[in-house]
């Protein structure tokens, strides 16, 4: 692998408990891979373009086999510059809380900016088909409650299958999970034990690498 693209979808800086974990993952990882260049994106520091009308129409002139006009060009080069350095990756990491059982909406707004159908996707006779094949991604997380699988509250977590469902739809479904839970609901001892059981999940991802 030459490039990792960290996708950072958290304001908190020092004080987010899944940095803490992606920390850890780094410096692992760079000791490891020395030769991987790591691009961060920090999705709420990144001032990324709106989907306007002409983005939009951009859209379904490209759904329908056309190809952006020159009118829509200049609403389309921060969209093409995105999703360029998007696809210049080989692996993703993605540091990503969950917010209301789901994920911050700057990841939606960057997710809406790069999904262009014949960048990332396109239809074929036979169905919807993902450009961004052979790549891996590694998601931290961390949650205020339990959404394991084992938890009463499994169904309400829309973060993980919904990430699966869209990176997948794009082509990349070698997706891995690290999510420190609960981190809220049974207290501060219970938190630092599953940020640190985390963190050595990392490590050891890291390692194996």
């Amino acid at each position: 692998m030459t490039k990792m693209l960290h996708i950072c979808v958290t304001p908190r800086g020092a004080k987010s408990r899944t940095l803490k974990i992606t920390n850890t993952f780094l410096e692992t990882f760079k000791k490891r891979h020395p030769e991987c260049e790591i691009d961060t994106i920090n999705l709420f520091s990144e001032k990324l373009p709106e989907i306007s009308l002409d983005v939009t129409d951009g859209k379904y002139l490209l759904m329908a086999g056309g190809e952006i006009s020159n009118r829509l060009k200049p609403a389309w080069q921060e969209i093409e510059r995105h999703i360029a350095r998007f696809l210049s990756a080989d692996i993703y990491l993605l540091s990503c809380p969950m917010w209301n059982f789901s994920i911050p909406y700057r990841l939606k707004h960057y997710i809406d900016v790069i999904a262009q159908p014949r960048y990332l996707f396109r239809y074929t006779e036979h169905g919807a088909e993902g450009l961004a094949k052979n790549k891996k991604m590694l998601v931290i997380a961390s949650r205020g409650g339990d959404y394991s699988p084992d938890s009463p509250s499994r169904s309400f977590d829309h973060q993980e299958p919904y990430l699966r469902t869209v990176f997948g739809f794009f082509g990349i479904t070698d997706i891995t999970f690290i999510i420190a839970q609960p981190t809220d609901a049974l207290g501060a001892d219970v938190m630092l034990e599953r940020i640190t059981a985390a963190q050595n999940a990392a490590k050891r991802l890291a390692e194996s690498l």
